[in-house]
């Protein structure tokens, strides 16, 4: 059964389904980023623990290297690890309400197929 054979209620479906699959991409995506980024914070806030207070702390700012407070940097990363946590845990609200998406798209498509496919049988060849 080709593409155009189908009927507009599947069609419609399988174009939602393709949409919701790359929604679903994109959410997998921006999760590793921040999953990554999230990796790089706590490390450098390992790090930071190790150092001395007294201890000179730099920070990139574009192309530089600039002296900063330790206290100041810690509490910098602090923030920016709660804010990548909740991003974190939001995206995976997303991802999961995408694959429920998925299956129920997938369970109507099947269903409506079925039921095409059932509807093409003559009666008593089943």
């Amino acid at each position: 059964m080709s593409q155009t054979e189908l009927p507009p209620y599947i069609r419609e479906q399988l174009a939602r389904y393709e949409q919701v699959q790359q929604n679903l991409q994109s959410v997998l995506i921006q999760k590793q980023q921040v999953e990554m980024e999230l990796s790089e914070t706590e490390k450098a806030l390992e790090e930071l623990a190790k150092a001395a207070d007294t201890e000179a702390i730099y920070k990139f700012a574009g192309n530089l290297l600039v002296k900063v407070d330790k206290a100041a940097m810690v509490k910098e990363l602090t923030e920016k690890k709660e804010l990548g946590s909740t991003r974190k845990m939001v995206l995976a609200k997303q991802e999961s309400r995408f694959r429920e998406n998925l299956k129920d798209l997938q369970t109507k498509i099947d269903d409506a197929v079925k039921g095409k496919q059932a509807q093409a049988q003559p009666p008593g060849d089943a």
